[in-house]
């Protein structure tokens, strides 16, 4: 979760709500300094670099970073044809970026029409993420979208009673299982290898990403089709999940002190955005900085 998309505050079904006598308007939009060092690379070449980023969060989508325009390399952005017009910023103007030999069209936008309320957009140049090579801050690669600084994950452990049962065999039985917290999402939780009957997974085909948490693995669990996960080699900021698993508490039976798991509101991820579907190839490939 962030603050606008999945089910963050300003999102279209927001996990909690506000304590307010009037209903907010439908859409809110949120725009705030990034103040990190950000770098976007295309065509071998840096294109981009400030420090003077804006965050924009826009109901249903990722987050948006959006650089002055001074700080784009001359000659990168090409002007198009395309105008478009975004319901809230008024009309956009559309770029092909051009760089290392490369041109990858309508990959570049600039709001041109801004309202007065939205200024602090004015001049400013977004770029698609999945049409750029890289994303940086610093010299550290940024995957999947724009961070997003209203998204964490906590981590803790406990010596609660865990039981995962597939009809009437015990796969996984724990006391020491980690139970992961992730922003708008309900609990996770996920058992040491040890303590799970490692004849009950059998490895399936295809791996999804997270941007916080790195390349998911799935399994099938006693027959069950992709009914657990793991992050084996999980990035550093969530390495104690690292080669853990983690149920689907909706496909197997999982217990918690006795107490049978159900699918809550927010464990089901909702893809969506152009800067979905980068491949887990991409995501393994650091290019140098």
């Amino acid at each position: 979760m962030g603050l606008s998309w999945q089910r963050g505050p300003l999102g279209v079904a927001p996990v909690g709500r506000f304590l307010v006598p009037d209903p907010l308007p439908e859409r809110l939009l949120y725009a705030e300094p990034l103040r990190r060092r950000m770098r976007v690379r295309f065509g071998g070449e840096w294109i981009a670099d400030s420090e003077d980023v804006v965050l924009l969060h826009e109901p249903a989508r990722y987050p948006v970073a959006y650089f002055p325009i001074e700080t784009v390399v001359p000659g990168v952005l090409q002007p198009l044809e395309t105008v478009t017009t975004h319901g809230d910023l008024g009309t956009t103007s559309w770029f092909a970026v051009q760089a290392g030999g490369r041109t990858t069209r309508r990959s570049a936008w600039q709001h041109t029409a801004l309202p007065s309320y939205a200024s602090d957009l004015a001049g400013r140049i977004a770029f698609a993420w999945r049409a750029m090579d890289a994303f940086y801050e610093e010299d550290e690669r940024i995957v999947g979208h724009a961070a997003d600084p209203y998204h964490r994950n906590d981590i803790r452990g406990t010596s609660r009673h865990l039981v995962v049962r597939v009809e009437e065999r015990v796969v996984a039985d724990t006391t020491n299982p980690l139970v992961l917290y992730e922003s708008g999402f309900a609990p996770r939780w996920y058992v040491p290898r040890g303590d799970i009957d490692a004849a009950a997974l059998g490895l399936a085909e295809g791996q999804t990403f997270c941007p916080y948490k790195g390349l998911a693995s799935y399994y099938d669990v006693a027959g069950v089709a992709r009914a657990a996960w793991s992050y084996i080699d999980a990035w550093p900021e969530v390495a104690r999940v690292r080669d853990h698993v983690s149920f689907e508490p909706d496909q197997v039976t999982v217990t918690l002190d006795g107490e049978v798991l159900r699918l809550e509101p927010g464990q089901q991820v909702t893809p969506h955005g152009i800067d979905r579907g980068l491949t887990p190839a991409e995501i393994a490939t650091e290019p140098a900085a």
